[in-house]
């Protein structure tokens, strides 16, 4: 007798391979009633980005370009913290420089009276 082969959809695939990830894959698939092996090629295709199971899962290939935007982004950082220690002491220099021409004008102004 030839055994039934039975067919799952998408979203069930995707909230199995989620709870495998939470409860482990043998644990998942005899709770759910469905073929270890089912469930691990599942996890595998999740694995390897012919599963699409959403945020919080990636592949390698998605991992790296994460790495190198991060990369990216902390370059960016620095970059910035730097521009702003820059403005920071131009800033101070205006300030000082402002406040010296005050006093002078001031100086002046009391020369005049």
């Amino acid at each position: 007798m030839a055994h039934k082969q039975r067919k799952y959809d998408m979203e069930y695939k995707i909230q199995a391979v989620k709870l495998a990830k939470e409860i482990g894959g043998a644990k998942a698939a005899a709770e759910l009633g469905i073929p270890e092996n089912t469930l691990y090629a599942w996890m595998k295709a999740a694995r390897e980005g012919q599963l699409n199971i959403g945020p919080g899962s990636h592949t390698p290939q998605t991992a790296m370009n994460l790495a190198e935007e991060l990369a990216a982004l902390r370059r960016q950082v620095k970059q910035q913290e730097k521009e702003i220690r820059r403005l920071k002491e131009e800033n101070e220099f205006l300030e000082e420089a402002s406040a010296f021409f005050a006093a002078s004008r001031r100086k002046s102004a009391k020369g005049r009276e």
